[in-house]
C-alpha cells in the first residue's frame, strides 16, 4: 500500500509514501532460516523462502497500513502477524488448488479419460489464476499496487544495468522482471499440472486432499526451477520458456510515475547500505 519492499542478502526495506507526502523507512535484518544452512538445501530451501516471504509480505503489508494511518510505531504482535499469513495462504490454496478440483468435478465424467481429465484440470486452474489476476488488476487499490510492483521492477532493472538510481535514469527501464513472484506463479501452475496427471484423480476427497498436501512439494520444485531458469537465462532456449513468466507480468505491474519510483529508489538504496554496512560488520 503505497510502497515498496525490497529484500536483500540480509536485510529487507520498506518505504512507503506518508500522507504527508515524505517517505517513510523500515529496515530489519532477515535473519530466520532462509539465511542459515537449512536454507542453503535443494528443495528444503523453497519451502522456506516461500514461507518466510509470506511472513515478509504480511509485516510490510501491516507497516504500510500504519503508516497510512500516522501509526507506524505501532508494533505488530506475532499471533496477528502468523494468523494473517494462514490466512493468506489458505485463500490461495483455495484459489489455485481447491476450485479448480471442484469445477473440474462436473466435467470428469464427460471427459472419461483420467490424464486428459488432470490436465483439463491444469488448464482450469491456470485460467483462474489468470482471471483473478486480471479482475484484481480493475480494482483502483490494486492498480497503484501494481504501479508500485513496476516502479520496484524498474528500479532493480537499473541496478542491475549499471545506471544510476535516480529516477529520470529509472523510468527508462521495463516492468518485467524475471525474478519476480508473478512468475513464481506461472511456474508453480506448470509444476502442479504434471505432479497432477502423474497423480490421476482419485475420488473427490481423496483428491482435494492431495492437492492441498502437495503444495510444499510444488513450491519447492517450482524454486528450484526459478533458480535453474536464472542461472541460465543467457540460454535462447531458456529465455524463450521464460516469456511467459515475462508476459504474465503484464497482469501485476502497471507504469508507475515519478513520486512511486522515487520510493522504489529509497527501498534499493536502504537494502543496499543495509547489506554493505551488515557484510562489513560480519568481516570486522
Amino acid at each position: 500500500m503505497e510502497g515498496v519492499m525490497i529484500r536483500g542478502r540480509r536485510l529487507m526495506a520498506v518505504a512507503v509514501r506518508r500522507p504527508q507526502g515524505d517517505i517513510a523507512l523500515r529496515l530489519e535484518s532477515l535473519g530466520g532460516l532462509h539465511t542459515g544452512p537449512l536454507g542453503r538445501i535443494p528443495f528444503l530451501r523453497g519451502i522456506i523462502v516461500l514461507w518466510e516471504t509470506l511472513a515478509l509480505g504480511t509485516r510490510a503489508l501491516l507497516f504500510s497500513s500504519n503508516v497510512a494511518l500516522g501509526e507506524e510505531e505501532k508494533e505488530i504482535s506475532r499471533p496477528v502477524l502468523w494468523g494473517t499469513v494462514v490466512l493468506a495462504l489458505a485463500f490461495v490454496i483455495a484459489i489455485i488448488f481447491v476450485v479448480p478440483v471442484l469445477a473440474m468435478s462436473r466435467l470428469e465424467e464427460a471427459i472419461g479419460n483420467e490424464r486428459l481429465a488432470a490436465l483439463v484440470e491444469g488448464l482450469i486452474r491456470l485460467g483462474v489464476l489468470l482471471a483473478y489476476l486480471y479482475l484484481i488488476g480493475l480494482l483502483p487499490d490494486i492498480r497503484r499496487v501494481f504501479a508500485y510492483h513496476g516502479a520496484e521492477h524498474k528500479a532493480i532493472n537499473a541496478l542491475e544495468d549499471g545506471a544510476p538510481l535516480e529516477v529520470k535514469a529509472v523510468r527508462r527501464y521495463g516492468t518485467a522482471h524475471p525474478r519476480c513472484g508473478t512468475s513464481f506463479l506461472l511456474v508453480v501452475v506448470v509444476v502442479s499440472v504434471l505432479l497432477f496427471v502423474v497423480v490421476g484423480t482419485p475420488p473427490l476427497w481423496q483428491r482435494l486432499l492431495s492437492r492441498v498436501a502437495l503444495v510444499p512439494v510444488i513450491a519447492a520444485i517450482s524454486y528450484e526451477v526459478i533458480r535453474l531458469m536464472g542461472a541460465l537465462q543467457g540460454n535462447r532456449l531458456m529465455r524463450a520458456l521464460f516469456r511467459p513468466n515475462l508476459w504474465l507480468q503484464s497482469l501485476t505491474t502497471r507504469e508507475p510515475d515519478d513520486a512511486q519510483v522515487e520510493v522504489a529508489i529509497c527501498a534499493l538504496r536502504e537494502v543496499l547500505a543495509g547489506d554493505q554496512a551488515a557484510g562489513a560488520g560480519e568481516q570486522a
